[in-house]
């Protein structure tokens, strides 16, 4: 434990709380609004820029970028004080976005989206994390359903803009937009965040580990996200990049526990609480990505809608989301934690359940209303993890246990990849023999089987989440604000 600590009266009274929380909605809608507006922008930028085998590291780059930099950022978060870290990554994501509209080549705008992407990994634990330091659990109750709104408003407003963009202005603007909100959030912070964080003389940081994690982070994510895409399962490049993983995270687990300040202390795996609530996030993550990859595919090339109905089914899931998020916080403060999550993951189980009456012959509407009840799970389940993950620790180590927490979900969310997309691919390749099928050309009564048994693989991780929740205390002794 360092000697670090944040005088509460820098945070909780010179500093104006609601213009705070403006700029950490404003921060996070960076993100929010990135992850649907670009997938519009496709067809746009490949007519431009060509590229078409490229494109999908348009969103893979992003994601490994983001996910192996999150605990990173979180420990530096812990030394050196929230808002450097915030601005930091503002500072990277906007960049990113400028040089983004400025691409002259697919490679090129592949590898600015990787800065974009070293942005977002510190955008959102930071936002979360700021939001745990200037807020008692009571009143996270309300704060955490406004910032669940955010990706509710994302969800319609993404779409929107990059349609508009891409058929009217051009693709560049998707990411030239992102130029004043960062600026305004940035400006906010440093004018109303105040923050005193009283260092030690001097820290050793943990560069072994720091390099160990986000090079095997990497090759892992790297691994699943592309395994069975780009190349076989059981290819030599497949097991090298999974077999190198497992070694550096081996040998990061080794580091880790002689490091003086370590970047993902080995205690955060020994917490009930901790476990509890990062096994329900990696579960989480899980479940958004089966929801987001497959739910579109299927009203498209089942049930045949356009992409637009397509998305509106999907954004139901969005939709309950905030509702429940909003209303979670009152109900864990009457009956715990673990009562809350559970009540929600239930409602994933039956919203799950619900998703597999979905058939060849049923509505969009059908398809919505199971995504509108997991929505609603995931929001009783997803806040008061994260809520109780930070109550659990004291200002010293809450940076890390939030970028653990938003770590683990990005793992759920490479993990779903490669076991929906093995799923699917199974069952293309027992009917027509090719399990290099592309699903979006498929007829549909292929793509119906296919995408239905990969609702049985999110009905299993459903149950799954309540077995996770059912190990989180119902209550949980409130650490301070601030570590005085």
């Amino acid at each position: 434990m360092t000697t670090e600590r944040i005088d509460r009266a820098s945070v909780g009274l010179r500093s104006e709380r609601g213009p705070i929380l403006l700029a950490v909605m404003l921060s996070i809608g960076l993100v929010a609004i990135d992850a649907t507006i670009l997938a519009t922008a496709v067809p746009s930028i490949v007519d431009d820029l060509g590229g078409f085998t490229q494109f999908p590291w348009l969103f893979s780059i992003y994601l490994l970028a983001q996910a192996v930099s999150v605990p990173i950022y979180g420990k530096l978060a812990d030394l050196r004080g929230r808002k450097p870290i915030m601005l930091l990554g503002v500072g990277l994501f906007v960049l990113g976005s400028v040089l983004c509209g400025f691409a002259w080549s697919m490679p090129a705008l592949i590898a600015f989206r990787l800065v974009q992407g070293l942005g977002a990994g510190a955008v959102q634990p930071m936002g979360m994390t700021i939001v745990g330091d200037i807020y008692t659990v009571a009143e996270r109750a309300k704060v955490q359903g406004y910032i669940a709104s955010v990706w509710g408003i994302a969800s319609f407003v993404g779409p929107t803009l990059g349609g508009v963009f891409s058929d009217y202005i051009s693709w560049r603007w998707i990411f030239f937009v992102n130029v004043p909100l960062g600026l305004a959030a940035a400006y906010v912070l440093l004018r109303r965040f105040e923050e005193n964080v009283v260092r030690k003389a001097s820290h050793q940081i943990d560069y072994a580990g720091a390099i160990l994690l986000a090079v095997g982070g990497s090759l892992l994510l790297l691994g699943l996200l592309e395994g069975g895409v780009m190349w076989d399962w059981d290819s030599g490049l497949s097991i090298a990049i999974l077999a190198g993983a497992v070694i550096l995270l081996t040998a990061f687990a080794f580091v880790e526990r002689r490091a003086p300040e370590p970047i993902l202390p080995l205690w955060v795996l020994g917490h009930r609480v901790l476990n509890s609530a990062n096994s329900a996030a990696l579960l989480i993550g899980l479940l958004m990505i089966g929801l987001s990859t497959y739910v579109p595919l299927y009203a498209q090339g089942v049930l045949g809608t356009s992409a637009l109905v397509a998305g509106f089914a999907l954004a139901a899931m969005t939709l309950g989301w905030p509702i429940a998020a909003s209303v979670a916080g009152r109900i864990y403060l009457r009956v715990g934690f673990r009562t809350t999550m559970l009540m929600g993951s239930i409602i994933v189980v039956l919203g799950a359940a619900l998703l597999l009456t979905v058939g060849s012959g049923s509505s969009v509407v059908h398809l919505a209303a199971a995504c509108f009840v997991i929505g609603i799970g995931l929001g009783f389940s997803a806040s008061p993890s994260v809520v109780a993950a930070q109550s659990s620790v004291d200002w010293t180590t809450r940076g890390v246990v939030t970028g653990a927490n938003m770590f683990a979900r990005s793992v759920g969310s490479a993990v779903g990849v490669a076991v929906f997309g093995a799923v699917a691919n199974g069952v293309v390749a027992a009917r027509l023999g090719d399990s290099h099928a592309d699903l979006e050309k498929l007829p549909g009564n292929v793509l119906a089987p296919a995408i239905h048994d990969v609702y049985y693989g999110a009905a299993a991780a459903a149950v799954l989440l309540v077995a996770a929740v059912l190990f989180m205390p119902n209550r949980i002794a409130e650490k301070p604000l601030a570590n005085r």
